[in-house]
This record gives C-alpha cells, sequence and structure tokens, in this order.
C-alpha cells in the first residue's frame, strides 16, 4: 500500500521553482508553518516568518538557513490576538517588500482554557479567526498589486463539528474549548469561502486546508491521554512535514487545477460540511467581523 509519505510527494513536484515570489506564514517559526518555510525556501521564495516571539522566530530561521542552501527567510513579530502588533507588522510588510504572492494563515491556537484576545474577544475566535480576517484585509492590496496571488487558510476537519454561535461570538455565556475551537475552524472555511468571491476578479485566489491530526504544540492543551492513544495509533498522527504538504499543494498547483473557495485535505478537493456551504452564513459572519474589528470591507 503506497504510504501517505510517497502518495503526497508523487503529487507536490519537485521542480516547480518559486523564484522572484514572496510569501507570508503565520506561525512560521515551528510545526507545520516551518515545514511550509522550508518548503518555499527550498523553491527559491522569499518568505516572511510572522511570529510572535521574535527569539523562537530567530532561531527557526537560523534553523532553515542551516537546512536550505540560500534560503531566503526573514522574521516579523505579528501577534494574531492584538490588533495594534497586526496593523504594526502590516505597516512593517508595505515598508519593507515590493509584492506579496503568497499569505499563509496558518498560526492558531487549540482547545484552550477560556481567554480573552488583548481586544477582548475569547482567544480561539479571535487568533484564529479575526486575527487572519484583519491581517488580510490589511494586506490585500500588496496581495492584488502582485497578482496572480493566493491566500491559504489552515482550517481543521474539526470544521465539521462547528457552529456559529451568533448570539455569543466571545462564549461569556457558555465556554466548551472544543465547541469554540470547532466554530474557529468553521469560521475559517467561511471566510476563505466568501473572500474568494470577492478577489477572484482581481486576481487573488483563496484555499482553505485540513492538514490533518498533526503532533505539533497546538496540541498542548489536549488532554494527555488523548494524544498518546493518538501516537500509539501512528496512522492517525502526521508529522509537521506531512501537515504541510497539503498547504504547499495549494501553492505550487497550476491555477488552472484549482477552484478558488475550495476546502482542500490530501493535496485534493475535498467536501464541505453544510454548514461550510452556507453562503447566507458565510456572509452575515464576514459582516460581523468587520463590525467586530471597525474596519469597511465591501
Amino acid at each position: 500500500m503506497q504510504t501517505l509519505r510517497s502518495l503526497f510527494l508523487s503529487k507536490l513536484s519537485s521542480d516547480v521553482r518559486l523564484e522572484g515570489k514572496t510569501a507570508i506564514v503565520t506561525g512560521g517559526n515551528t510545526g507545520i508553518g516551518k515545514e511550509t518555510v522550508k518548503d518555499l525556501a527550498a523553491r527559491g521564495a522569499r518568505v516572511i516568518l510572522a511570529c510572535r516571539d521574535l527569539a523562537k522566530g530567530e532561531k527557526a530561521a537560523s534553523d532553515i538557513m542551516t537546512e536550505v542552501n540560500g534560503a531566503k527567510v526573514v522574521v516579523r513579530q505579528l501577534d494574531l490576538s492584538d490588533t495594534k502588533s497586526i496593523c504594526l507588522f502590516a505597516e512593517n510588510i508595505y515598508n519593507t517588500e515590493k509584492v506579496l504572492h503568497y499569505l499563509i494563515n496558518n498560526a492558531g491556537v487549540a482547545i484552550c482554557p477560556y481567554g480573552k484576545t488583548v481586544d477582548g474577544y475569547e482567544t480561539q475566535f479571535g487568533v484564529n479567526h479575526l486575527g487572519h480576517f484583519f491581517l488580510t484585509f490589511l494586506l490585500l492590496d500588496l496581495l492584488k498589486h502582485s497578482a496572480p496571488s493566493r491566500v491559504i487558510n489552515l482550517s481543521s476537519a474539526a470544521h465539521a463539528m462547528g457552529k456559529i454561535q451568533f448570539d455569543d461570538l466571545n462564549a461569556e455565556k457558555d465556554y466548551h474549548p472544543v465547541r469554540a475551537y470547532a466554530q474557529s475552524k468553521l469560521a475559517n472555511v467561511l471566510f476563505t469561502r466568501e473572500l474568494a468571491k470577492r478577489v477572484e476578479a482581481l486576481g487573488v485566489m483563496a484555499f482553505s486546508v485540513d492538514p490533518g491530526m498533526v503532533n505539533t504544540e497546538i496540541t498542548r492543551h489536549i488532554r494527555r491521554p488523548l494524544v498518546d492513544i493518538a501516537k500509539t495509533f501512528s496512522f492517525l498522527m502526521r508529522t509537521p512535514a506531512e501537515g504541510a504538504y497539503t498547504t504547499i499543494y495549494c501553492i505550487i498547483t497550476p491555477d488552472s487545477q484549482m477552484l478558488t473557495g475550495g476546502f482542500y485535505r490530501d493535496c485534493a478537493r475535498a467536501d464541505i460540511c453544510w454548514a461550510g456551504q452556507d453562503d447566507g452564513t458565510a456572509l452575515k459572519l464576514w459582516a460581523i467581523s468587520c463590525h467586530m474589528l471597525g474596519i469597511r470591507w465591501r
């Protein structure tokens, strides 16, 4: 039987080059993000690691430059739980970068205790959805200027368990970490779907990705017995490199073979749950997200 790795590698042509391309990877200092940076750098792209912890980001960049000959990687500070940090990051990008071809919204938190972002949003919804929504809004002009370009939003199979709780988005009435995580991952899918409609004519494509169950730092809040069981049955867990494959697929595959707004898993287009196909919910989420962030995005 063909292994997961060989199946993925058969679809990821190693001869696709990305010289002259610039990418941003949020959370690029660890896990799936770091593996994504490593692959893009090996293909010749200039990659910006957007990291909350600059020291960890610099260490990751040093590791990548040691492993990948000629890697062009830089580190910029970004805290997705703080809109001021997101604004400062975007300002820095406009001041230092002439083009942006790929925005990989990879960073996230999962199944964590209840908390709020600097701006008062429930942590998982605030970081996983609103943070990346706002970042994409701020960088859209550069993406349009650099078209053809792409936005890749990392979601999860957990989106199928999600429901957008419009009457309690901050989970102040009732909080469950798994339910809040599933809501944020469904929000990623709905955001991608609505974004794709709005920017397709501008030369920007958008995709949401399920990387699979990956053994990364994001599992730190999950009950250890569950993680240990998954590790025992290794076929349930992927390495960070395997988790990055579908993101890379959505970057290097020709436009003609991709469906903008689509949901991708295992280097192929995959089915979205019914809630993820609800255009009315996607539009309502878009409007409420803009209202929460105090922005106008037509």
